[in-house]
Protein backbone atom coordinates (compact mmCIF):
# COMPACT_ATOMS: atom_id res chain seq x y z
CA UNK A 1 0.00 0.00 0.00
CA UNK A 2 1.77 3.26 -1.29
CA UNK A 3 0.65 6.19 1.52
CA UNK A 4 0.84 9.39 -0.32
CA UNK A 5 0.70 12.96 1.09
CA UNK A 6 -2.37 15.07 1.32
CA UNK A 7 -3.24 18.62 2.29
CA UNK A 8 -4.98 19.81 5.04
CA UNK A 9 -8.22 20.47 2.87
CA UNK A 10 -8.72 16.96 1.41
CA UNK A 11 -8.01 15.22 4.64
CA UNK A 12 -10.86 17.16 6.12
CA UNK A 13 -13.27 16.19 3.17
CA UNK A 14 -12.14 12.59 3.99
CA UNK A 15 -12.71 12.58 7.81
CA UNK A 16 -16.14 14.39 7.35
CA UNK A 17 -17.26 11.85 4.91
CA UNK A 18 -16.81 9.02 7.00
CA UNK A 19 -18.12 11.20 10.12
CA UNK A 20 -14.37 11.71 12.01
CA UNK A 21 -13.79 14.57 13.57
CA UNK A 22 -9.77 15.72 14.80
CA UNK A 23 -8.67 14.87 18.58
CA UNK A 24 -6.35 14.90 21.22
CA UNK A 25 -4.82 11.99 23.37
CA UNK A 26 -5.79 13.78 26.43
CA UNK A 27 -2.64 14.58 28.67
CA UNK A 28 -0.39 14.59 25.63
CA UNK A 29 0.63 16.54 22.48
CA UNK A 30 -1.01 13.35 20.17
CA UNK A 31 -3.71 13.75 17.89
CA UNK A 32 -5.31 11.76 15.68
CA UNK A 33 -8.69 11.12 14.04
CA UNK A 34 -11.41 10.10 16.05
CA UNK A 35 -15.40 8.99 16.23
CA UNK A 36 -15.25 10.86 19.36
CA UNK A 37 -16.78 8.10 21.75
CA UNK A 38 -13.15 7.45 22.65
CA UNK A 39 -12.59 8.50 26.19
CA UNK A 40 -9.07 8.63 25.79
CA UNK A 41 -9.56 11.74 23.40
CA UNK A 42 -10.74 15.47 23.83
CA UNK A 43 -12.34 16.33 20.51
CA UNK A 44 -10.55 19.33 19.35
CA UNK A 45 -10.90 22.12 16.19
CA UNK A 46 -10.06 21.74 13.09
CA UNK A 47 -7.27 24.71 13.80
CA UNK A 48 -6.12 23.70 16.75
CA UNK A 49 -5.54 19.63 14.60
CA UNK A 50 -4.40 21.56 12.00
CA UNK A 51 -2.04 23.67 14.40
CA UNK A 52 -0.93 20.32 16.13
CA UNK A 53 0.53 18.87 13.20
CA UNK A 54 2.12 21.62 11.96
CA UNK A 55 4.06 22.14 15.36
CA UNK A 56 4.83 18.50 15.80
CA UNK A 57 6.09 18.60 11.72
CA UNK A 58 3.18 16.05 10.99
CA UNK A 59 1.44 15.86 7.58
CA UNK A 60 -1.48 13.60 6.72
CA UNK A 61 -1.10 10.67 4.25
CA UNK A 62 -4.23 8.75 2.65
CA UNK A 63 -3.92 5.44 0.57
CA UNK A 64 -7.35 3.80 -0.77
CA UNK A 65 -9.31 6.22 1.77
CA UNK A 66 -7.53 5.32 5.10
CA UNK A 67 -5.70 8.05 6.57
CA UNK A 68 -2.69 8.01 8.78
CA UNK A 69 -0.79 10.73 10.83
CA UNK A 70 3.20 10.53 10.10
CA UNK A 71 6.28 12.68 9.97
CA UNK A 72 6.70 14.95 7.29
Amino acid sequence: MVMEKIDFAKAKKIALTKGLKPGKVKGTEGVQFTKGSNNRLDVISWEEFEAALSKRGLAIYESGGWMKIMKA
